[in-house]
């Protein structure tokens, strides 16, 4: 089904039960993601949207696509957790300073 609203073809919107709701591509644990965004009565549907984007920007399943891409080895992993576990130190001593 497509939705003219959000322009994605795996998106659902029902004027009648006034919900806004699409998969999620990506498993989390075996389970599909179903996201769900109840329209309230009177809302705009640009306002709905944006809670569709952020929460599914809070799924991450983009991230998790792009990551899947392309294979980083674990020692490239565990070298930019390291640099940002760094960055993060040096910003939070400049912060004490």
């Amino acid at each position: 089904m497509f939705c003219k609203h959000t322009q994605n073809k795996f998106a659902i919107h029902d004027s009648k039960f006034k919900i806004l709701f699409t998969f999620a591509h990506l498993k989390k644990g075996g389970v599909y993601i179903m996201l769900i965004i109840p329209i309230k009565d009177g809302e705009n549907i640009d306002r709905a949207l944006k809670r569709y984007k952020r929460k599914f920007d809070k799924t991450g399943t983009v991230r998790q696509l792009r990551a899947r891409t392309a294979f980083i080895k674990p020692s490239v992993t565990n070298r930019i957790k390291i640099q940002k576990a760094a960055y993060i130190q040096n910003m939070r001593d400049n912060l004490e300073s």
